[in-house]
């Protein structure tokens, strides 16, 4: 019996992209590659969050965990997480998570000497590794306003201080994936759809009334359908509004219309929307994705070898391996 061929050849077509923002197509595979890129962009590429805070001077309202719980939270700019070591599999510190190649490290000073509450901001942290640096959220266009005060512009708020109050501490980032714990998710969300496939009859549309049809039309909770006010003919006007509730196929019935409308789900086609925490851009977090994903293939594909590697040279194939 010939074996059967199921390799199938993904494609990606952009639709919007912005630095935190992106949404594609991907077609031409099945849910378990689509599940699984999602499931590999929320939990395994690596980005550098604090880890370690060691707490020097600290006056404020906050105790230490609560103030090392928020810097671990902060979004590092984490272009370079790719090429950095784990700090568990660095050779050059012993594993002690503290060297240029697996670490970065942070010093906060912060004292309040007015009477105007002081905000201690992700701004106030400084870097050993320009690149590695708190993601700025505020809005280029507005960096020359001097009237604008909003969060944004501040940075993420760590504590505030009142007179006489100070912080200082060090702390040390180090490269994690979101599996191990949230703080290292490069996103924020992560989701698909099956894209709709959508066909009205014709032929029973024609036998409702003006009324009948903006009845039918209104009873979808979001706007998927419309009339078009030249023909009074229903349209499809954004199919992907759809939520597959069902709702317009048991309006149909309800009218004694069954067969009205006929919506399926294309299995081979996947509309992604995902939006990053800003420690990566949301396209290098895709690529990202991507590149981990073949890794994870050849592995399993490599453990495939060494078992068919086993089953025809037994001890000796253990052995080459040095097991």
């Amino acid at each position: 019996m010939e074996s059967v061929s199921y390799q199938r050849f993904p494609k990606i077509k952009i639709r919007e992209m912005k630095d935190d923002y992106l949404k594609f197509e991907l077609r031409e595979t099945d849910a378990s590659m689509a599940n699984a890129l999602r499931r590999v962009m929320i939990a395994e590429v690596p980005t550098i969050a604090i880890d370690l805070v060691e707490i020097e001077v600290n006056s404020s309202v906050l105790n230490d965990e609560f103030i090392a719980h928020r810097l671990g939270l902060i979004p590092l700019t984490s272009e370079r997480a790719m090429g950095m070591r784990f700090s568990r599999d660095c050779d050059a510190c012993d594993g002690d998570g503290q060297c240029e190649y697996c670490s970065v490290e942070f010093h906060l000073r912060a004292k309040c000497i007015t009477d105007q509450t002081l905000d201690v901001t992700s701004k106030d942290l400084y870097s050993s590794d320009h690149a590695v640096i708190p993601v700025d959220f505020s809005d280029p266009s507005d960096a020359n306003d001097p009237f604008d005060h909003t969060e944004t512009q501040r940075g993420i708020i760590i504590v505030k201080l009142r007179r006489g109050q100070e912080l200082r501490l060090r702390a040390i980032a180090r490269k994690g994936i979101g599996k191990d714990h949230a703080k290292w998710s490069p996103a924020a969300t992560v989701t698909f759809m099956y894209e709709p496939e959508i066909h009205i009859n014709e032929d029973l549309m024609e036998t409702l009334t003006l009324e009948e049809k903006l009845s039918w039309i209104e009873s979808s909770p979001t706007k998927v359908f419309d009339i078009d006010k030249v023909t009074q003919q229903v349209v499809v006007v954004d199919p992907e509004a759809y939520t597959y509730d069902d709702e317009v196929i048991k309006k149909a019935e309800a009218m004694g219309k069954r067969g009205l409308i006929d919506i399926r789900a294309k299995e081979d086609s996947f509309i992604f929307t995902v939006e990053s925490t800003g420690a990566v851009k949301a396209s290098q977090l895709v690529l990202n994705a991507i590149e981990i994903l073949k890794q994870k293939l050849d592995a399993v594909r490599l453990s495939d070898d060494t078992v068919e590697a086993d089953d025809q040279f037994g001890e000796l194939g253990v052995h080459m391996r040095g097991g």
